[in-house]
């Protein structure tokens, strides 16, 4: 529901009262409204949902050239709405179907300058939240403009509990934990990470703010507003060109050949906390992918080299395991005894591989103990795909001629890695890299990268993406805790997919944990149950088997670990890695809370996996099985075994109306997989 209407209300951010012009949309039921208002201090928006203020009067517009277009007297032109109610099949990720439905608004401003310029903005409503952003239309008086910083508000009406990622500095590779944060105790000088998650205190409800769509434009922060008041403002990652000092800085400069748009402003509000997860409006407002043919375009899981320092057993005892064929053979191997996809081949194969910008490398040519053409015939002899990482710079050097010759050679996709930067050119070279590999038909894995924030819905190629704090750092730390890893699922993960790069198998308590903290073969502070149960709850369309097949094995012996092996030689839990999908046709959230624990069911086809984790707490967990259709189904349940190390697989029969209950260890977890039993 979308009308205007003319309220008299004290400005929050005036100390006078003035007659105001408010256009109020309302999210399809209704739940949800937002006020845009035009005052005499400038432009405003408000949310409300049950009549409960959310997000209380909060600023809009940005500094241009100077100019602080929104701020200050603005005339209202034109205004329209209309009802939106489509489908959108996502190519790859945690639904096969989505609907897109949601009330939108498009207000006409203009500044009350003698030249005036011209600002438009635009609203979405959707039952999950709402979003906005600007638009600069052609008819502006300049051809040419900068951007110094957003006046964009999110302003709070009390002390709320918040969680998020302060990371404090705009060049990061966006690691770290979502730390519970009060509203009261956050600074200017903070810079908060998306999403910037918080409890409203009314019931459970939970809203989360996120941006979506960036191009031509850098990425954005959070942080505290200065005065004393509650809530954050957006600031924008200076450009790389900016002067270094500090002064003059300049977020964005753009040409205006066509009416410019700004990214979507997100705010996800739930219920509960977990139902931010139910719907990825952050993927739904990504631009639709202009990627006609998306066949090539393939999900899968993948053995991975570098967590486990490649350590794998080879046939020739007098090779030793490192960046040669022989080692990626033994992969293959090992990827093919499982059925997996894929294998991914990382730093060290090419000629000056380097992990910084070192010039003089050459990613066309494989260094001479790695005989790639061979690689790639017994990759494809054993049905195995070969992804290769390269340093982001190293490729932008030679990226059409690499990606041209990658396609080629057979390669199905590449790691790119260490950009840690999200300014506007940064997020111009992701468009540049995603389109051209689009081109080749090549896939790709970011590292080192921004968080997702809808690039994904453009370019479906884009499988996954890192921007987290994931289980690389169990190989110098402690910080991948058992709460951590259930936070997660509530934060970063909201965003879109995540590499968090799973799959760890040695197993050791968090007591024990800095006494075998090493660098290759390392250790994880969680159980088995809760390894297997990040493959059904971490959303990534590619997603890693992290340790090494020797791991994967029963015998940590080389001469013993040789694949393929019989089952009888896999560790507890393989099985279920082989067959557990790695894209979903719908996603549930069941029940927990940040940090606590979290139950999620996911369908692939006509079978409905369940994935729990828990804390450092132990827990029983009751899952009431309403989601179900009518019927008896089998359930395959894996759980925490005696020691930290081990899983018991068990089966019951059950129905849509029952209670199925999993006992979760501490730092632990539990999988279920359950099929329709014929009659």
């Amino acid at each position: 529901m979308i009308q205007l209407r003319y309220l008299t209300f004290l400005c929050a951010l005036s100390a006078s009262s003035a007659l105001a012009e408010t256009l109020v949309v309302s999210s399809p039921d209704k739940r949800i409204t937002l006020s845009l208002s035009n005052t005499e201090s400038g432009l405003r928006y408000q949310v409300e949902r049950d009549g409960n203020v959310i997000i209380a009067e909060s600023s809009l517009g940005f500094a241009i050239d100077g100019d602080r277009l929104g701020d200050g007297e603005m005339k209202l032109l034109t205004h329209s709405y209309k009802t939106i109610k489509d489908q959108y099949e996502m190519v790859v990720g945690a639904h096969k179907t989505l609907v897109d439905h949601y009330e939108y608004l498009v207000a006409e401003f203009a500044s009350t300058s003698e030249q005036p310029k011209f600002l438009n903005i635009q609203v979405r409503a959707y039952d999950h939240g709402v979003a906005l952003r600007y638009e600069l239309p052609i008819k502006n008086p300049f051809e040419e403009f900068s951007i110094q910083y957003e006046m964009t508000g999110f302003f709070f009406p009390q002390d709320y509990q918040c969680f998020g990622l302060n990371l404090g500095r705009f060049a990061n590779g966006h690691e770290g934990e979502f730390d519970p944060v009060k509203a009261s105790v956050i600074r200017q000088h903070n810079l908060f990470d998306h999403p910037f998650v918080c409890k409203t205190g009314k019931g459970d409800t939970t809203f989360a703010l996120a941006e979506s769509n960036l191009r031509n434009y850098p990425g954005s922060w959070y942080s505290g507003l200065g005065d004393g008041r509650l809530g954050v403002s957006s600031v924008l990652t200076p450009r790389f060109d900016s002067r270094p000092d500090g002064l003059d800085v300049v977020a964005v400069k753009g040409k205006l050949t066509e009416n410019f748009t700004t990214p979507w402003r997100i705010i996800l509000i739930g219920d509960r906390a977990g139902d931010l997860i139910n719907y990825p409006l952050v993927h739904l407002l990504g631009e639709p992918t202009k990627i006609a043919d998306t066949s090539w375009i393939k999900p899968g899981k993948v053995s991975w080299d570098w967590w486990n320092d490649n350590k794998v057993a080879l046939r020739d005892s007098t090779v030793k395991p490192g960046m040669n064929t022989a080692t990626y053979k033994a992969y293959i191997d090992f990827a093919a005894a499982l059925n997996l996809e894929y294998i991914l081949i990382d730093a060290g194969w090419h000629e000056g591989s380097s992990l910084s910008s070192k010039p003089g490398s050459d990613v066309l040519k494989p260094i001479a103990e790695m005989d790639m053409p061979e690689i790639l015939r017994y990759a494809k002899e054993h049905n195995v795909g070969v992804w290769v990482w390269l340093q982001w710079k190293q490729l932008d050097w030679q990226m059409e001629e690499a990606l041209k010759t990658y396609q080629q050679w057979g390669i199905k996709g590449i790691k790119v890695d260490f950009m840690e930067r999200s300014d506007q050119e940064m997020v111009e070279y992701y468009h540049k890299l995603l389109s051209t590999a689009a081109k080749y038909h090549i896939m790709v894995d970011l590292h080192g990268s921004m968080a997702a924030n809808g690039m994904n819905r453009t370019y479906p190629n884009l499988l996954t993406q890192e921007g987290v704090m994931g289980g690389e750092f169990n190989k110098w730390s402690t910080r991948i805790t058992a709460r951590h890893n259930v936070t997660l699922p509530y934060t970063r993960m909201l965003l879109g997919p995540m590499d968090y790069t799973p799959g760890g198998f040695r197993h050791t308590t968090p007591a024990e944990m800095p006494n075998v903290r090493r660098y290759y073969l390392p250790y994880v502070q969680t159980t088995r149950g809760q390894a297997l149960a990040m493959y059904v709850i971490y959303d990534s369309p590619l997603q890693m088997l992290a340790d090494s097949p020797i791991t994967y094995s029963k015998s940590d012996s080389p001469t013993d670990s040789i694949w393929p092996l019989p089952q009888s030689e896999w560790q507890d839990g393989l099985e279920f890695l082989r067959d557990v999908p790695s894209t979903w046709d719908e996603t549930r959230f069941l029940q927990g809370d940040i940090g606590e624990y979290i139950v999620l069911a996911r369908r692939k086809g006509n079978l409905w996996y369940i994935g729990a984790m828990t804390n450092e707490s132990p827990r029983q967990v009751k899952i009431k099985l309403d989601f179900l259709n009518k019927g008896t189904y089998s359930a395959e349940i894996w759980q925490d075994g005696q020691s930290i190390s081990s899983v018991v697989k068990t089966q019951k029969t059950v129905k849509q109306n029952q209670t199925l209950k999993l006992s979760l260890a501490a730092s632990g977890g539990a999988t279920v997989v359950l099929r329709a039993v014929q009659p």
